[in-house]
Order: C-alpha cells, then structure tokens, then sequence
C-alpha cells in the first residue's frame, strides 16, 4: 500500500500503520512537477502499480456571489487539476502493461446540488464527466475506470478540511443559512462510515468487471435517484420544445 501526504508527521503515521505494508511519499497534488518524479520513484522501490484511488479533496462553502474567484482556481487545483495530473503519471505505466485500475473519488455532489456549495459541486461534476470519458479511452487497454460517488461520511469534510467564504449579502440568508447549521449540527454524526467505505473500494478492486460509476450510501442512493428521476421528468415535459429545433 503506497500513499502520499503533505507532511512529514503524516508520512510517520501511514508507514505505522499496523499491516507493516505502508509507505507514504511527501507530495501535494497541485505541484504538477513533483507528481511524475514520485510516481517513478514509487515503481522503481515497490514495483508496478496496480491501483491509483485519487482520494485528495476538499470542500469550499461559499454562496457564488459572495466567493472569489481565487477560491473556486484552488478548488478546481487540488479536486480536478490535482486528479488528472496524478492519471497522466501513472498512465504510460499502466497503458505499457494493458492493465490497471484509476478510481477517482467523486461524490454526490457530482449528481445533484445544494445552496452554498457551487465550487465543490462543480469540481465534482467535472470529475464525474472526467472518469466516463476516460473510462471510454482507456477500456481498450484492459485498463479500468471507477467513479466512486460517496454520500454524507463520518470525516472532516465539513470540518477542518472545509474551506468557508465569508457571509456579506443578507439576501442570501434564508437559502444558505440552514443548510449550512445542517451541515454542521450533522457533523461527526454522518450514517456512512469510512472503513466500510474502504472495505466497499477494495471489493471493486477485486472484481472482473468493476463499475464505471458507484454511489456509496444509501443517502446517496436515495437522493440521486431522486435527482435522476426529477431530472427525467423534466426532459419529458419539454421534449416536444427540445425536438423542434431538428431541421
């Protein structure tokens, strides 16, 4: 098990971990040049990599109007940017041996939507689209790609790892502000828990034929399939409109 973190105390914490099997590299995914040097060095130490999760992420909390842009260039850095440089190291290997597997840690979020969140939501939809596309490239090299789409877990998502833009516009006040007292009174009180989580990402990992798409939740499950089928109702009522444009 290879992972890589962003501090030497972190670095200590994973090779301790109690299977005698870890090793942690130093790097943080938005610096592009570091990525492939320890990624090589990753294959020359412990051999072929089978398995890239991309799994490094975090929240911004924000309503649109009141978050800078600069927020949403970092959002996109670490939960887009951050991903595809990481599949782009490991690729040539990968592709080489016409074997491998890249799962890409998306979220609900990449399906559906809620007042406060837009940058988040947006990286993650573009994650979501990123992993269908590539899972089309890459199925002709026996290479597969999973987007894994968690719901509400018991992690720090909504805690240290969330970054907050301040509140300015009252008119915001009555859509954003319970959603957010939500957020937080739920806080460490999720239903998902994280092993099982992890327990779920290894069974596609052993599997012939792993998804190219996974919720992980049955909040998740629920409130997609909410979406989906909201989403569906929709295309309906205006598909008379949708196909009158057809020449």
């Amino acid at each position: 098990m290879i992972g890589t973190v962003r501090t030497a105390q972190a670095v200590q914490a994973f090779n301790q971990h109690p299977s005698g099997r870890a090793h942690a590299y130093l790097l943080d995914v938005t610096d592009e040049a570091a990525i492939e040097p320890v990624v090589a060095e990753m294959e020359r130490s412990h051999g072929p990599l089978d398995v890239l999760i991309n799994n490094a992420g975090y929240g911004h909390e924000g309503v649109l109007e009141e978050s800078p842009l600069a927020e949403m260039r970092k959002q996109f850095d670490v939960n887009v940017f951050g991903a595809v440089a990481m599949i782009k190291a490991v690729l040539p290997h990968f592709r080489a041996r016409r074997a491998g597997h890249i799962i890409n840690i998306t979220s609900m979020g990449g399906y559906l939507t809620m007042p406060g969140i837009a940058y988040y939501c947006a990286s993650k939809f573009a994650l979501e689209g990123l992993s269908d596309t590539l899972s089309q490239e890459l199925s002709p090299f026996g290479i597969a790609v999973t987007a894994v789409a968690p719901g509400s877990f018991r992690t720090d998502w909504a805690g240290r790892s969330m970054r907050r833009s301040p509140r300015s516009i009252a008119d915001y006040d009555a859509s954003f502000d319970p959603v957010r007292d939500a957020r937080q009174a739920k806080h460490g009180k999720q239903l998902g828990d994280p092993a099982k989580a992890a327990k779920a990402i290894l069974s596609i990992i052993g599997s012939a034929a792993p998804p190219a798409h996974l919720l992980l939740g049955s909040d998740a499950l629920k409130l997609v399939q909410g979406r989906l089928a909201a989403q569906a109702a929709e295309i309906e009522k205006w598909k008379a409109l949708t196909c009158s444009t057809d020449g």
